[in-house]
């Protein structure tokens, strides 16, 4: 005979099914753009109820080029889910260090248009920049001098806390990368959804945060130091990004392993779909597309090349076209293969000798900061053309193109058309 005054233990909530209803809950209110936008949010969400237990947070950027595209809906149903949101449109770096600096109280950052603080028209705000990065790794932290009786000493201040964010346009590239960026849009008016309203949605919100809390707490040692299997291909920052999340999803189980692989995925290629990168990245990748296995061009070829470009930004820098006195220093920047810098070389035409660039001097930048190029080499060129076709496949390759000679001759100056001629031959 049992004792009916015993207390009943609560079945072990299934860890699939409740994301698969906090992804319910999501859609109820939002209209995202892609499967893969939704599981990520899943994901995000529930890594805020585990962050001791990872080794770094992703920024969730929500992100759009138009206002109205349910970013801040987003991030209100994000509110009723994490533990200890904290919401805000404007922040001081001194009391967002203050929120994040005490782990016990720590909250879940929602940082709505975000434009205003890193838009266009913003100033910059490079503390705050700085103090969303340094909490992005458990490690990080914020040094401050306090005082000791008569004496100041250096203290570090933990500033690890998640953060999602929503704003028009991009933000800086070192939060960029640190993010899982959606790219919300308009819905289509096809598309439905209820309307949130605070006073019944928020309980059911709720709801599921506290069952979503104590599920933490059931996979808390199991996720604590868990290494999950990363898709083919992402590594490095990426990895670091998703690896949270495919956590969470490995001790969920069902579908969600595979889910959070493709989304990963997905999410990672298109995320490097859009990588803008630096400027000097962008010259590099461009010079590659001027050069197209030619062995070397002169400066004025490359200028007018460049500034010729469709959606390039050479033919207004600031209000002036790119020159070669720029684009000297700009290259400069990159080393060749034997570790010189990116420097204008004699090209011999004819009697005269004009500046230019070898593509031998510029493959190991392009082998380095641009990606692959798809092109199948077929060329007869010499070996430093070849690589800049192929895009230096063998490592030793590049190692040819410190060998190319430093042409130096003196005559008289070469004609524009001359100039503008030369291409491979010289």
């Amino acid at each position: 005979m049992t004792d009916s005054t015993a207390p009943v233990t609560p079945p072990a909530e299934d860890g699939a099914t409740l994301l698969d209803d906090i992804e319910r809950h999501h859609r109820r209110f939002n209209v995202f753009p892609s499967e893969a936008a939704y599981v990520a949010v899943v994901l995000w969400g529930a890594h805020t109820h585990l962050m001791d237990a990872f080794e770094a947070t992703p920024r969730l950027a929500f992100l759009s080029p138009e206002p109205g595209s349910g970013k801040t809906r987003a991030l209100e149903i994000i509110e009723t889910l994490a533990p200890r949101p904290m919401t805000t449109v404007d922040i001081s770096p001194s009391a967002l260090f203050r929120s994040v600096s005490a782990e016990a109280s720590r909250p879940t950052i929602l940082f709505d248009e975000i434009d205003t603080v890193f838009g266009a028209a913003a100033s910059g705000n490079e503390e705050l920049r700085g103090l969303i990065n340094a909490g992005y790794r458990r490690t990080g932290g914020i040094f401050r001098s306090v005082r000791d009786g008569e004496n100041h000493v250096v203290q570090k201040f933990p500033v690890y806390a998640a953060l999602a964010l929503a704003g028009l346009g991009d933000l800086p590239d070192t939060i960029m990368s640190r993010s899982i960026v959606i790219r919300m849009r308009r819905r289509a008016p096809n598309e439905k959804v209820d309307h949130f309203r605070q006073r019944t949605n928020e309980p059911e919100g709720h709801a599921l945060r506290d069952r979503l809390a104590a599920w933490a707490d059931t996979v808390r040692e199991q996720i604590d130091g868990a290494w999950p299997e990363m898709p083919d291909g992402v590594t490095d920052r990426p990895a670091d990004v998703w690896e949270p999340l495919l956590a969470v999803a490995d001790a969920a189980g069902g579908h969600w392993p595979a889910r959070a692989r493709a989304a990963c995925i997905e999410l990672v290629n298109a995320a490097k779909a859009n990588d803008k990168g630096s400027v000097g990245i962008r010259l590099l990748a461009d010079l590659r597309t001027v050069f197209d296995g030619a062995e070397r061009l002169t400066s004025v070829t490359v200028i007018e090349r460049l500034t010729a470009m469709d959606d390039a930004p050479w033919a207004d820098l600031d209000g002036r076209p790119l020159n070669t006195r720029a684009l000297s220093r700009m290259l400069g920047e990159y080393v060749t293969a034997a570790n010189q810098p990116i420097r204008p070389r004699n090209i011999k035409i004819g009697t005269a000798v004009a500046k230019g660039y070898y593509a031998s001097d510029l493959a190991d930048a392009w082998l380095r900061y641009c990606p692959p190029n798809p092109e199948t080499p077929a060329t007869n060129a010499t070996s430093a053309t070849a690589q800049v076709r192929a895009l230096f496949p063998v490592a030793a390759e590049v190692a040819v193109a410190a060998t190319d000679p430093h042409p130096g001759a003196t005559g008289q100056a070469p004609t524009s058309a001359a100039l503008a001629s030369l291409t491979t031959t010289g």
